[in-house]
């Protein structure tokens, strides 16, 4: 199965995907009681509907309640949107990716952290990737 392109998402959509991906599993009031500035109860269970469809969710019964969850882990929703962002706007340079997120850090990256993307490239390097 093809991982769902979470970056068709519209907001409303992207911000139901977060809070089943946060809480795991969901029903459709509990996504209501969670969303800012929420649309009605109908539409949420139409929105939900809609994310199954589309492959991003799931649902199982429980008694009469449909309870939610996301379809694909919120690591690989991450690196399929990650991917599209590098392939959109750096030409599909993970260099150049990378080195716009180190450029535009707000905040100093501290010695773990440099420690650890290191790490990784190292990883990548000794795995010919």
């Amino acid at each position: 199965m093809t991982t769902p392109d979470p970056t068709k998402l519209t907001r409303r959509e992207r911000a139901i995907m977060d809070i089943l991906h946060r809480r795991k599993r969901a029903t459709a009031h509990e996504v209501l009681e969670d969303l800012d500035d929420p649309p009605s109860y109908s539409a949420v269970r139409a929105l939900l509907r809609l994310l199954e469809e589309r492959g991003h969710a799931k649902h199982e019964q429980e008694g009469l309640t449909y309870v939610y969850a996301p379809a694909v882990s919120a690591s690989a929703a991450k690196r399929s949107a990650l991917a599209h962002v590098v392939r959109t706007f750096f030409a599909g340079s993970v260099e150049q990716a990378v080195s716009a997120l180190v450029d535009s850090s707000k905040t100093k990256l501290s010695g773990e952290e440099l420690d650890r993307i290191a790490d990784l490239i190292a990883r990548a390097k000794k795995e010919g990737r």
